[in-house]
């Protein structure tokens, strides 16, 4: 055999070992991705059958009109202790710019005094009590000419056992005070991790003095510790149940499909700041008191509006 012919033979051991090593390294990806599928399969089945049926009944509910770069979702979380009629506690629009990949949170006070569509002005809560999720769509609709594409529900015994299976061991806040009127559960001032009975209660502790304000802020500090746990690498064993749990405990019009689609859409698109604002703003309201009512705030509807609008940037 010449020098050329070894050379060859050469080259063509050289290439079936990286043919081989190639081969290999291809089945170990394979295999690693049929296991992480398994995996995630396995774990989202978990979390629906963790939930079962728990969740509040689908309601009625029309969509606006789709906006071209705008997507805007009602979050709303229910005070339900099995009654057949609960008022909504917090009430939320987060809006999703699919263009710049913007997130924008707004909260809305649950005593503003608002025209209810085919009512007498009572609370905004009270519109969900009335008439359910459309209803409350409408008088946003009419108030603030705010348009919704979707909806979610949710009550809060399904939102402490969500927060418990994405945060196991709890989810770090700075907790400003000591809180324990009324919510459940003692909470002493400083930084801490809260499980999901803990972080509902300081979600919803209003007993101070900055009173319903206070709590809307400690509201959206909790969406904002939300996402940061949903992006944590250290969660992304618990994604998956996190998922198929929510199916079962979270109300909502969208289906499986694009409830993923849309989750996919908003952590590729990288940032994921979320700028927050509440409704009535600051110089826009006063309080009053009607027999029927009770304690209200009366806005300024008009300029709420305006600001409202300016924020979304709504065209």
């Amino acid at each position: 055999m010449d020098e050329h012919q070894v050379q060859e033979t050469r080259q063509t051991r050289y290439k079936k070992r990286k043919l081989r090593k190639g081969r290999v390294f291809f089945t170990l990806i394979l295999l690693l991705l049929i296991v992480i599928t398994a995996y995630s399969i396995f774990q989202y089945r978990s979390g629906l059958k963790l939930a079962g049926e728990t969740k509040l009944p689908e309601e009625e509910f029309v969509p606006d009109e789709a906006m071209k770069k705008i997507e805007n979702y009602l979050i709303v979380g229910v005070d339900s202790r099995g009654e057949e009629k609960s008022r909504s506690d917090t009430m939320m629009v987060l809006s999703w710019n699919k263009d710049t990949n913007d997130l924008k949170l707004v909260s809305f006070m649950r005593d503003i005094y608002a025209d209810i569509p085919g009512y007498k002005s009572y609370k905004l809560n009270t519109a969900y009590y009335l008439g359910g999720v459309q209803l409350l769509k409408d008088t946003l609709n009419s108030m603030f000419d705010v348009p919704i594409h979707h909806y979610a529900l949710i009550d809060f015994k399904s939102f402490e056992a969500l927060i418990d299976i994405l945060a196991p061991e709890g989810i770090e806040m700075d907790v400003e005070k000591d809180m324990s009127a009324y919510i459940g559960v003692s909470l002493t001032k400083g930084v801490q991790k809260l499980n999901g009975k803990e972080l509902l209660g300081y979600a919803r502790f209003r007993h101070d003095t900055e009173g319903d304000f206070g709590r809307v802020e400690r509201q959206q500090k909790v969406i904002e510790a939300l996402k940061e746990e949903f992006l944590s690498p250290k969660n992304v064993g618990n994604i998956p149940k996190f998922v198929g749990a929510a199916k079962g405990y979270v109300t909502t019009d969208l289906t499986t499909a694009e409830e993923l689609k849309t989750v996919l859409s908003v952590v590729t698109g990288g940032g994921l700041k979320i700028e927050k604002m509440t409704i009535p703003v600051e110089g826009t309201y006063s309080y009053n008191s009607y027999s029927h009512a009770g304690d209200v705030i009366e806005i300024d509807t008009e300029e709420n509006k305006q600001q409202l609008h300016d924020f979304l940037k709504l065209e």
